[in-house]
């Protein structure tokens, strides 16, 4: 970068849960901003934590990073919190803005229970090996993980927690102005002085794909709509209409198979959530049983416990209800496709049977009747037909309708009903 050209600083915003896509994300402004030469890439940081792995590889990438990583939690009431605080101890540069806090980082499970000590160790020698690459206190990062932690700004600075409270971003930026960090990777690693001072700041966004896809990186919204849109589709087949459930299954569906393209899910819960759309649909083809049925069930709610890797899980509270209401509608949509199967037609040469039409031509066993609107050639298969005469539809022939006379028909149901 030449003398004439001022430096610039590449920002982009973490809120929310630290999750696959956010990853991606900062993996990707760490590749901009040594591309394009920033001075530093600068993340401001409100988070509640969010999945240890994820946390890991955005930990890797900014410990080997050859572009300086200036982590600002902000703005006042933000919180590093989980593993928005392993993020921080890993930055070449950490600050928090007036009324804010860092630490609380044990591992939680998918359900929000306090994970194992196996767990609870690794996450504490992780923690500690950050602090000691970036000198940071050893003791806070064991404390925050082993006895949930956590400081706010000024004590954070103190206890060399983090480097620096600083009211905004310009007052960051100028402050670090001049300030000498270690970038790269173990064995390549140099120093680098930082011109901040009147950088100008180049927005990194997520961009709207990145926030669906962030939306949607949630294991109960990822198995709700793979569950919900099996069975709207599943509905559709059974009771064909507007084709309005089927639609909505499809989407559901597409929706679901997002949220799984951004989360670690395990194989063989897909296999399983396969098994129990199989056994809806032989539910609603063989209805009245309900062993099918309660067999999707199951495979479901197993499918919802197994399907995603790490501390991951489907929250029971979305699980149970989910899986009973799937299951139950199956049950519903076998019944309505039996009511299908079984009701009478609605259209076509089926509705006239048993329909009585007056002749208004005749030409021998043949003739024409008007039902329904329309004009019909009709046949008789034993006598003549006169005009006049009153008949009643009993079957056809291609577009052709065989009758038999009313008085006929009328006299065999009474013999039939003598005979009863």
């Amino acid at each position: 970068m030449s003398a004439a050209q001022s430096p610039t600083v590449l920002v982009t915003r973490l809120d929310g849960t630290i999750t696959p896509v956010v990853a991606d994300h900062v993996e990707e402004g760490l590749r901009i901003a040594e591309r394009d030469g920033h001075e530093a890439l600068l993340i401001e940081m409100d988070t509640p934590g969010g999945l240890l792995q994820s946390t890991r590889e955005i930990v890797q990438d900014v410990l080997a990073s050859d572009v300086p990583v200036i982590v600002y939690v902000t703005p006042s009431g933000a919180r590093a919190a989980s593993a928005g605080a392993y993020i921080a101890l890993s930055a070449h540069v950490a600050a928090m803005a007036p009324g804010t806090h860092i630490g609380a980082g044990t591992p939680v499970t998918g359900q929000g229970e306090e994970a194992s000590e196996k767990v609870v160790n690794d996450a504490v020698a992780f923690a500690v090996s950050i602090a000691e690459q970036r000198g940071r206190s050893v003791d806070f990062a064991r404390d925050m993980v082993r006895d949930g932690k956590a400081v706010p700004d000024e004590e954070a600075v103190r206890i060399d927690a983090v480097d620096l409270v600083a009211p905004s971003r310009d007052a960051l930026l100028n402050e670090l102005d001049g300030r000498r960090v270690v970038v790269g990777p173990e064995g390549a690693q140099r120093d680098v002085v930082l011109r901040t001072a009147g950088a100008q700041v180049v927005e990194h966004e997520l961009g709207f794909f990145g926030e669906l896809r962030q939306l949607l990186a949630s294991p109960e919204l990822a198995y709700l709509f793979l569950s919900v849109g099996t069975l709207a589709v599943i509905y559709e087949l059974a009771s064909p209409g507007m084709g309005f459930a089927g639609v909505i299954g499809v989407i559901l569906l597409v929706l679901g198979f997002v949220a799984l393209s951004v989360l670690p899910f395990n194989v063989g819960g897909l296999l399983l959530l396969a098994l129990a759309a199989a056994l809806f649909v032989a539910e609603v083809l063989t209805p009245g049983t309900g062993v099918f049925a309660a067999g999707g069930t199951v495979a479901l709610l197993f499918a919802g416990v197994l399907m995603f890797r790490g501390e991951l899980g489907v929250d029971p509270a979305v699980l149970w209800p989910t899986a009973f209401v799937v299951g139950g509608g199956s049950v519903l949509a076998g019944r309505l496709a039996w009511r299908a199967r079984k009701a009478r037609p609605t259209t076509g040469h089926q509705t006239l049977l048993g329909r009585e039409a007056v002749v208004r031509r005749a030409e021998g066993r043949t003739g024409q009747v008007l039902l329904e609107g329309a004009w019909w050639t009709v046949r008789c298969r034993d006598t003549g037909l006169a005009e006049g005469q009153h008949v009643r539809v009993v079957d056809h022939d291609g577009l052709e309708l065989i009758v038999e006379p009313a008085e006929s028909a009328q006299d065999q149901g009474t013999e039939q009903e003598d005979r009863s």
